[in-house]
């Protein structure tokens, strides 16, 4: 992780970066990694595990592989309350919490969307599908709408950047962990026994209702703050949960290792996109997008080969 303080346009040789962070470096090594990236790994460390926790959470409630925040629309949701906040309405309220609002708005349209709540995640995963199409064509029409010089900003945003973090982007995704993910964890006994189905939690003395919304509020939090710091990076809530499960061999929500997992691919995907060739630096999402699409092409394999057996 140390890594990515190093690597850049000014290069911090690693035996260096101890006397750099107590302050011995020069003026411009402490500048860059104060101000430049030291906020964008610590970003890129919160924002992975709040997506990580979340997409454990989706994953547990819709018992699908696939119920990750990313397919079932909140992603998108977020987004478009951000577009709208920056771009539709600028200065009535921040983005952040607009993509709060956005995230709220688009999981009451899943809700309500499915016709029974969240007791069908077959049907919650189709009608987030639909919902964060909706969501992405706003985004459209708000970008068209835009200024030149917004639309660009904004566009880059939407494909998930770490670029250009700020110390308040620390402070926010950092609230967003210490508030929720107390929170999530006291839901892993609940969401363990929900995967078994209703019939078995409700045998536990577990509310299969009460668990759904409580754990779905939960995540929709988590994804909002993550999208509201580094925009939609897709994927990492979908993969996290996955390797987390089977690097510690768990079959129940394993909240911490998906939040590791999703801090991890994080900052290594954005590495990545730092050091990829053509003299660019790429946003974080086009790497996560890519490596999640082979993911994705993999599980739905996995998946179309169990249910044929």
């Amino acid at each position: 992780m140390l890594v990515t303080l190093t690597v850049g346009e000014l290069g911090i040789p690693l035996a260096d970066l101890p006397a750099v962070l107590a302050g011995d470096g020069s003026r411009a090594q402490q500048w860059v990694l104060r101000t430049n990236r030291m906020p964008r790994l610590l970003v890129g460390l919160g924002a992975g595990a709040a997506f990580g926790v979340a997409g454990s959470i989706f994953q547990s409630v819709t018992r699908n592989p696939l119920g990750s925040p990313d397919v079932i629309g909140l992603g998108a949701g977020a987004a478009a309350g951000a577009a709208a906040a920056s771009l539709v309405w600028p200065g009535v309220v921040p983005a952040p919490v607009g993509a709060v609002l956005g995230a709220l708005l688009a999981v009451v349209a899943v809700f309500v969307g499915s016709g029974r709540g969240f007791a069908s995640p077959y049907r919650m995963v189709v009608t987030g599908i639909a919902v964060g199409a909706m969501a992405l064509a706003f985004v459209q029409l708000a970008l068209v709408r835009a200024t030149r010089e917004d639309a660009q900003v904004m566009a880059a945003w939407l494909n998930g950047s770490l670029a250009s973090r700020r110390w308040s982007d620390v402070a926010v995704i950092a609230a967003a962990l210490v508030l929720l993910v107390p929170a999530a964890l006291t839901l892993t006994r609940p969401l363990q026994a929900l995967e078994l189905g209703d019939d078995s939690a409700t045998s536990l003395g577990v509310s299969p209702g009460r668990t759904r919304l409580l754990a779905v509020g939960v995540g929709v939090l988590l994804t909002a703050a993550a999208v509201a710091v580094c925009g939609p990076v897709a994927f990492v809530a979908l993969a996290a949960p996955q390797v987390a499960r089977r690097l510690t061999r768990s079959t129940g929500p394993g909240m911490v290792a998906a939040a590791c997992a999703g801090a991890a691919a994080l900052v290594v995907a954005d590495l990545i996109a730092q050091r990829l060739p053509f003299g660019v630096q790429y946003p974080v999402g086009v790497v996560t997008a890519g490596l999640g699409g082979v993911y994705l092409a993999a599980l739905l394999v996995r998946e179309w080969k169990r249910s044929s057996l």
